[in-house]
């Protein structure tokens, strides 16, 4: 050791749902991860193809995109993709974020953000499935009280949504109320 640490920057991008016109900065985000967070994202090896098709999907189908972006790119991402097919309203939710800004919190900052939209939507249950060896999302996982099994060869979690609070009950109460002047 040459006795030099690395000084980390700090984070100075925002969190925020991410337009359908962002498209190509979420598509070469999801590019530009190196092979083990892709694998980690994917739950395996995907080529070039497959992550383009993927991501124009994501837009297509109406998965909700929240986005850390610094100058105008987007260095991680949170998605939520709904499952009709379940009775309970459901969605299933992916993370990734690039390596030089992974372990410094923002795959919990997206997380806090993607459940809030989550409950808004009026989801229940959120499912999140990923390989055994990926331990950094498994904890992440359980830190939102997922609970986890392993399941067809990969871990997989789900997290019970509070219902988003009701509204008021009288109209012109709480947060939403005007004040007259």
């Amino acid at each position: 050791m040459n006795g030099t640490a690395k000084v980390e920057r700090p984070l100075q991008g925002t969190i925020r749902l991410l337009r359908r016109s962002e498209l190509p900065q979420f598509r070469d985000h999801l590019l530009r991860l190196d092979d083990i967070s892709r694998r980690d994202r994917f739950n395996g090896p995907t080529s070039d193809a497959f992550v383009i098709s993927y991501a124009e999907r994501s837009f297509q189908n109406g998965a909700l995109v929240i986005g850390y972006v610094e100058d105008g790119k987007v260095l991680g991402a949170a998605e939520l993709h709904e499952r009709p097919e379940d009775p309970t309203p459901t969605g299933e939710i992916a993370f990734s974020v690039e390596r030089e800004l992974q372990h410094r919190g923002l795959g919990a900052l997206l997380f806090e953000r993607l459940i809030e939209s989550a409950r808004a939507f009026g989801y229940e249950r959120l499912l999140v499935t990923t390989h055994p060896q990926n331990q950094a999302m498994k904890r992440l996982a359980r830190r939102f009280n997922a609970s986890l099994r392993f399941e067809d060869g990969e871990t997989v979690g789900i997290i019970e949504l509070e219902p988003a609070p009701p509204l008021p009950a009288r109209p012109g109460a709480g947060m939403f109320a005007r004040h007259a002047a």
